[in-house]
């Protein structure tokens, strides 16, 4: 193969079988159960990025179906997302996630540079709750559950609120160890349509786990629950803010 070939030819490792496909990344009846919650506001800041802040300390515990999503396959994912600002616009900055697919594992970190670990996630409808779990290993490490379609919520609101921006630290190592990209990255939800959206009563249970630490974001207080069904376009990346070139902020 000649240098021009491989420039060429180059997306994702291995080289002549890349892990994934190139996009668009279209998922449809994506399933949500979203649990969001008041933590110690001690323990956010420790995790939140510069330039990255944020006004209330709330956590978003997400548990997510994927049942079909292009090149990626079917799988289900679960982690936390954290409301912040960012040069006067509030976003999300996704702080972990975990999920039992390989495809989506690689792209997530190489293409935009989601912090996903393998797990095993699950979310379905136990009678009459919809139930999402986490378990790392052996160890069930989140529990989360919510009364199966007790209040409608208004689809278009739902639509409006998963259209705002979402930000992502992309870490990716030189062959020394040092890191050669450290970028925040804003990516976007595109095209969505939003199928149905409830709330109802809800519960979340977090345990300790050394390499899954979810549970250092400390359940303090339920504030809502929210389950979508929607089709979505997941976007490619922007970055906005290049932590190896640009100052510190102030």
């Amino acid at each position: 193969m000649t240098l021009d070939e491989i420039r060429r030819t180059a997306f994702a490792m291995p080289l002549t079988s890349p892990a994934f496909p190139k996009g668009p990344y279209r998922f449809v009846d994506r399933e949500y159960l979203i649990v969001s919650y008041r933590t110690d506001r001690e323990a956010l800041a420790k995790v939140v990025p510069e330039p990255l802040s944020f006004v209330d300390p709330i956590v978003n515990f997400e548990f997510i179906r994927m049942p079909n999503s292009t090149g990626f396959g079917d799988y289900t994912e679960s982690g936390q997302v954290i409301p912040v600002v960012f040069e006067g616009r509030r976003g999300n900055y996704t702080h972990a996630m975990y999920l039992n697919d390989g495809p989506p594992i690689y792209g997530g970190r190489e293409l935009w540079g989601f912090p996903k670990k393998f797990a095993q996630p699950s979310l379905a409808v136990e009678r009459d709750a919809l139930v999402g779990t986490l378990d790392y290993g052996s160890v069930r490490i989140a529990t989360g559950v919510m009364g199966y379609k007790h209040v409608a919520l208004d689809p278009a609101a739902m639509a409006k609120s998963m259209s705002a921006p979402n930000f992502l630290l992309k870490i990716i190592p030189h062959v020394d160890g040092a890191p050669r990209i450290l970028e925040l990255v804003d990516f976007r939800l595109e095209d969505i349509t939003v199928k149905g959206a409830w709330t109802g009563p809800a519960s979340l249970q977090l345990a300790h786990h050394a390499l899954a630490p979810v549970a250092d974001l400390p359940v303090r207080e339920i504030l809502s629950a929210t389950h979508i069904l929607a089709d979505l376009t997941l976007g490619l990346g922007t970055v906005v803010f290049d932590y190896l070139s640009e100052e510190r902020p102030r």
